[in-house]
């Protein structure tokens, strides 16, 4: 197995696990209706999709501004939730 083929499978299980995560907030939103749980839910969708441009993207692409900054909203998305989810116990 190359390299390239070696990290496309790490890759495409990192997707696989990102979008389960995102499936289970979705169900913990559905059974619960809170908030918290659909943005943590579209969060690690956006990591997931992040993750399919990078292993699409070709080599002198990885280090691109799109995809730190795809990442960088994902992680606001959390960090928001998180704290919309504080505020509202107050």
């Amino acid at each position: 197995m190359t390299p390239h083929n070696f990290s496309s499978v790490i890759s495409g299980a990192i997707i696989l696990g990102y979008l389960v995560i995102a499936l289970f907030f979705v169900r913990f939103w559905r059974q619960t209706h809170v908030r918290l749980f659909v943005w943590f839910a579209i969060a690690f969708a956006l990591l997931a999709v992040e993750r399919v441009m990078l292993v699409a993207a070709p080599p002198v692409w990885m280090h691109q501004p799109q995809f730190y900054c795809t990442r960088l909203v994902a992680f606001l998305l959390i960090a928001w939730a998180i704290l919309d989810e504080n505020r509202q116990k107050h």
